[in-house]
């Protein structure tokens, strides 16, 4: 591939979209860095890159043509420069000073990357055990003194990372300590932006264990003192939507989700905290489609959920096809056949690589329908089944 051809055609998509690297970077979840080095030619952009930038910046296909025409090298020069796993683990263990910080940093920017590859793997463990290593560290002042309020604040974020991780590996107990945990370590290091993101993550547990009051507690707390940036916010109207709707009050429910979606409709990010990167139209819309579900509103649900997983509307998370089970569900509660059976074929194929827990027990319940449909045409309860052995299929079979 001739660098300088790939760079010089996604300068100039990003000109045409009005992008920059920075915001490249958020939506599809890269160190700003790495992405800087791609795009300037001075390392080999990876594949799964390469498939981002193609969709983010709708080149149909064309950066992954320009990308295919010379074979990638045998040592690749992204894994060269990556630190080995045991390297990192180390670093963990030994470093002390602002490299302490920054090995915990990148520790939990890989684990998110991860969680986002839709590769069936759930970081939950990996995350937890990485924190343990650093808390345990904490704990015994095990670092230069001249660095705590950095390392704390590193420590803030791997242990919102896991207790995010834990809350989707539905893991209810050890989510809510290492949230506990996130957030103290984020208030005793002055680390507001990451004391936001924890308080969402509280506010989204709450209410997922149907704790819906404790959930619109936590939101307002938020909403009701502080002055946030247009995603923060939505993020939060969110979570305000979802407590309200769970408590009966669908009508001030949607009024959230109004403001939460005129929020992010100028698409500026200035101002933005890099792990906003996940509040989209396609989030809000899902969101939206799930309230009106909750409500017992599936019809105007089934159209919120379809804006949701159109192609473009949203980004790659680990949890990307939980509106579409929710969609599903719908479909079939409707007696929308055909359009079910779509769905659901889309889901068989998706499977594989649900690492959410969440999510694969939405799927799974969606998936058990075949048991006790009552009129469905064989192709939909044969797909069902289908899905069915999908998910029980064994990981490692080749």
């Amino acid at each position: 591939m001739d660098s300088g051809e790939f760079s010089q055609r996604v300068r100039d998509l990003l000109r045409d979209r009005d992008m920059s690297v920075r915001a490249v970077a958020r939506h599809l979840n890269y160190d700003h860095a790495y992405l800087s080095r791609a795009l300037s030619g001075k390392q080999r952009p990876s594949t799964q890159l390469v498939t981002g930038l193609d969709q983010l910046l709708r080149a149909n296909g064309k950066l992954a043509e320009i990308a295919a025409r010379v074979t990638p090298p045998t040592d690749s020069p992204e894994v060269a420069e990556s630190p080995a796993i045991t390297d990192r683990i180390l670093r963990l263990n030994e470093a002390r000073g602002a490299d302490f910080a920054h090995a915990i940093r990148e520790t939990s920017h890989r684990l998110v990357v991860l969680d986002n590859e839709l590769s069936g793997v759930s970081i939950a463990e990996p995350a937890g055990r990485a924190f343990k290593v650093v808390h345990r560290r904490l704990g015994a002042g095990d670092y230069e003194p001249r660095y705590e309020r950095d390392i704390q604040s590193a420590a803030a974020e791997l242990a919102e990372v896991a207790g995010w991780a834990l809350f989707d590996a539905e893991r209810d107990g050890a989510a809510r300590r290492f949230n506990q945990e996130a957030l103290f370590l984020a208030n005793l290091s002055g680390d507001r932006s990451i004391a936001l993101l924890t308080l969402q993550n509280m506010a989204m547990h709450s209410e997922w264990r149907g704790r819906n009051q404790e959930a619109l507690s936590i939101a307002r707390s938020v909403l009701n003192r502080r002055r946030l940036s247009p995603r923060v916010e939505a993020m939060f109207r969110m979570r305000e939507a979802k407590g309200l709707v769970g408590t009966g009050r669908t009508s001030d429910a949607i009024e959230s989700l109004q403001r939460a979606r005129s929020l992010i409709e100028d698409g500026n990010d200035v101002g933005e905290p890099d792990w906003a990167w996940w509040v989209t139209h396609g989030e809000v819309d899902g969101h939206w489609g799930h309230t009106l579900q909750i409500a017992g509103d599936v019809e105007k649900a089934i159209e919120l959920l379809l804006q949701s997983v159109q192609p473009g509307r949203g980004v790659a998370t680990g949890y990307a096809s939980l509106s579409s089970a929710r969609l599903a569900q719908c479909l079939l509660d409707v007696r929308a056949w055909r359009d079910a059976e779509a769905i659901i074929k889309s889901l068989v194929i998706a499977a594989p690589g649900v690492s959410s827990g969440r999510t694969f027990r939405i799927i799974s319940h969606v998936a058990k329908q075949h048991e006790r449909l009552n009129g469905a045409p064989p192709s939909l309860t044969d797909t069902l089944a289908h899905l069915t052995e999908k998910l029980s299929e064994d990981p490692f079979t080749l």
